[in-house]
């Protein structure tokens, strides 16, 4: 492929990190990539561990995007649905997540306008072909190399640690998930909490008051609420002091890069057997919970009633199912999840990449 498009968001959250290393993938492949961020803006202030000559192909790939600019092109945009009818020239492949059950005829047009689209689950890749969408396939993401196992010390062989990140959001059962640890655990030493799960798209007030509502307004000892992490360094560091992950709690995922890359690391992550989860969760390396069943996602913020995007359904967890799966996990702690840390191997972005390339390649050759 003499050159690429790539249009994606570059910043600290979960889709950008994506974006960043499909670009480090692309980088080291030899593909000339003229680079178009989202609202022209390259973030990397999260990523401390690249090195200058990747750094340096960014900046030249972004500023000569315009000189290089042909309709002809091909460009793997990296984007939500909504939005992926506007294109850079006329050979547009789409990667993109989708989280509930009934894609709109908005939704259903736009992917079929791709010349490709990746789904980063395979439920979700199945639900559009059922619509009719012969455009779409599955590709799964990778490990981020910029996490490592690390061998500290970190709150002692005495107290055992949960961990819980991810934006706070109904979907991801945030509040919910913290309420019933609360419930079995709170105010006990013995256990600690820590909530990386601040929402860029809520404001302070927003913020305060979900989290008084999971806690009921109670303060406790043995939980901590971080506001956010500067570096993916610090984030790994977080996750390499868990010992119970609780990221994957969740009612629908179009990944889920907190639990999975926990899990990769030899953590035990407590996860929901749905969605995405399905893709890379197994009962050998994960802490698996079944659905009781489905329920509307609309929760008139990310999910609106009645809108040309994100409308259905995903998974419903109850409370005793969660409690339940908090409970189970206590046999997990402190134990190397060796499954897991296969993972690293199992699913990597240069296979990722590897995978979309070739399909380029296909269909622009067909």
């Amino acid at each position: 492929m003499k050159q690429l498009n790539f249009e994606a968001p570059i910043n600290s959250l979960s889709i950008g990190n994506v974006s960043l290393n499909f670009l480090r993938e692309l980088y080291k492949k030899g593909v000339d990539v003229n680079l178009y961020a989202i609202k022209d803006s390259v973030d990397l202030s999260a990523f401390s561990q690249i090195e200058d000559p990747f750094r340096d192909w960014l900046k030249e790939s972004q500023s000569k995007r315009l000189k290089n600019f042909d309709k002809n092109t091909p460009t793997l945009k990296v984007w939500h649905i909504k939005g992926s009818e506007k294109s850079i020239g006329q050979n547009q492949f789409l990667y993109t997540f989708y989280e509930v059950d009934s894609p709109t005829e908005e939704e259903v047009n736009i992917v079929k306008s791709q010349k490709h689209v990746f789904f980063s689950s395979s439920e979700s890749a199945d639900v559009f072909k059922n619509k009719g969408c012969k455009n779409v396939s599955f590709v799964p993401l990778g490990f981020d190399e910029d996490f490592s196992v690390l061998k500290k010390e970190y709150l002692g062989s005495d107290v055992i640690h949960f961990g819980l990140i991810g934006k706070f959001e109904k979907r991801k059962n945030t509040g919910r998930i913290i309420n019933s640890w609360l419930k079995l655990f709170g105010n006990n030493t013995k256990y600690q909490l820590t909530c990386l799960v601040a929402n860029p798209f809520f404001s302070e007030e927003q913020t305060k008051k979900v989290i008084s509502m999971s806690t009921g307004g109670i303060p406790y000892n043995n939980i901590n609420f971080l506001s956010r992490m500067e570096t993916n360094e610090e984030v790994n560091d977080l996750m390499n002091s868990v010992d119970i992950d609780l990221s994957g709690l969740s009612n629908g995922e179009g990944w889920n890069l907190p639990s999975f890359n926990s899990t990769a690391l030899g953590k035990w992550s407590v996860v929901t057997n749905c969605s995405s989860h399905k893709d890379w969760a197994t009962k050998e390396n994960s802490i698996l919970i079944e659905p009781d069943g489905m329920q509307d996602c609309y929760d008139n913020f990310f999910f609106a009633k009645g809108g040309e995007f994100n409308q259905g359904q995903y998974y419903k967890f109850e409370d005793t199912t969660i409690i339940n799966a908090i409970k189970k996990s206590l046999d997990f702690a402190k134990k190397e999840n060796k499954e897991g840390i296969k993972l690293q191997h199992d699913f990597s972005y240069s296979k990722s990449v590897d995978v979309i390339l070739e399909k380029i390649k296909e269909t622009l050759n067909k």
